[in-house]
């Protein structure tokens, strides 16, 4: 039973794992020349805008724009493609294998965002990055998880996955709820009219990507536009690809998931990484921690994660409302648990647009997360290393 249950996660995993060491290879290459002798030419180039098209009819924008609402949309399409995949027919399509990683999601997105409000509840500007430290990074907590190998068992692998992918559609409902501009209802109209072409292409049953690309495109530069996070775009494309689960040959999803998966991986998320990781170290001091915004970040993710994920756990499994994982301890999930603190690319994003009119906050934002995502990884890993020898 748990062979066929985890069989869709096994190809994913592995990729998952692999990526995570190409993403710590690129935050570290990011910090050692944001500090060195090529700090100067590292962030002015992020700064430089690169026009595509004309000046007319055209798309004018930094790198990091580039980067971050660019690529990123293309991030959010495959992670909204997974999802989808997972309620039509994966471990989020059974309610009672479902219900454990989502409880835990819940908790896991809930109590970080409360520790960083009562750090930083007395100033309204560093309390809109509430959710920062509500992130998990799915390609992260998976790759450590992968260095103990055959000692954790499949079915807290399975869980961390799903509930990783749980918390990426949190963090979607987030951004475009929370951290969206001012809304233009003449773009907002015409999101919605691409959008309405893009359920007929699915309805009429087009079997061809490129009619969906094309929509998509002028999906991206009317949510752009809008006011709304251009990278929703990705999420409302993702939901319109059609997926017949009795014909996986045949379904564009499974093709766009597996084919766009390396690209993610080992392109799209480690240029992120090395586009925000970056930060200069000048000057840090322990009191540096000490500062509301990083305080927050570090407090919400390495305490307010493993205590909402495991004490929601811990409660529905005991109220019997969801099962724990087969051949599990309760040591064990609560290391897992301990790993989804591990925030990392995730939590840079939301950072960036938390504090996207307030850019003196980032470098707080960029501490915060590596030092809350670093304790996170270390004592998750031993943990587990040390429930494993038990």
């Amino acid at each position: 039973m748990i062979q066929h249950i985890t069989k869709p996660f096994k190809y994913f995993f592995k990729l998952e794992a692999a990526s995570g060491l190409v993403l710590l290879f690129a935050a570290i290459l990011a910090l050692i020349i944001s500090n060195g002798d090529l700090s100067e030419i590292y962030f002015s180039t992020l700064e430089k805008y690169i026009t595509l098209g004309t000046k007319d009819f055209g798309l004018k924008l930094s790198v990091l724009h580039w980067i971050n609402d660019v690529l990123m949309a293309i991030f959010f399409f495959f992670v909204s493609l997974e999802i989808k995949r997972e309620f039509i027919q994966g471990e989020l399509s059974n309610p009672k294998q479902a219900m454990l990683p989502i409880i835990g999601a819940v908790g896991g997105m809930a109590v970080p965002a409360l520790f960083y409000i009562v750090v930083n509840y007395s100033d309204s500007t560093t309390l809109n990055g509430w959710a920062i430290p509500s992130a998990t990074d799915i390609a992260f907590s998976l790759g450590v998880l992968s260095l103990l190998g055959k000692r954790v068992p499949i079915s807290l692998k399975v869980f961390l996955t799903a509930l990783a992918i749980i918390d990426d559609l949190g963090a979607i409902v987030i951004i475009a709820f929370f951290y969206s501009g001012n809304i233009e209802a003449k773009y907002l109209v015409l999101m919605l009219l691409s959008l309405i072409i893009l359920i007929a292409l699915n309805k009429y049953k087009i079997k061809s990507f490129i009619p969906f690309f094309i929509v998509g495109i002028f999906l991206w530069d009317f949510t752009h536009q809008s006011g709304i996070h251009a990278t929703i775009a990705g999420v409302l494309l993702a939901l319109t690809i059609p997926h017949n689960k009795n014909k996986s040959k045949d379904s564009m999803l499974l093709k766009l998931e597996h084919g766009l998966s390396p690209y993610v991986a080992f392109g799209i998320m480690p240029l992120f990484a090395f586009a925000n990781a970056g930060v200069s170290l000048e000057g840090l001091t322990f009191a540096t921690l000490l500062n509301p915004v990083p305080l927050g970040i570090v407090l919400g993710l390495f305490f307010g994660k493993q205590i909402g994920v495991f004490a929601l756990s811990y409660i529905s499994v005991k109220l019997k409302f969801a099962d724990k994982p087969s051949g599990s301890t309760w040591l064990a999930l609560y290391g897992v648990s301990i790993l989804t603190g591990i925030g990392f690319t995730m939590s840079l994003f939301v950072g960036n647009l938390a504090f996207v009119n307030n850019l003196e906050y980032m470098d707080g934002v960029k501490i915060g997360v590596l030092t809350g995502s670093l304790l996170s990884t270390l004592f998750g890993y031993f943990l587990l290393l040390f429930s494993s020898k038990k």
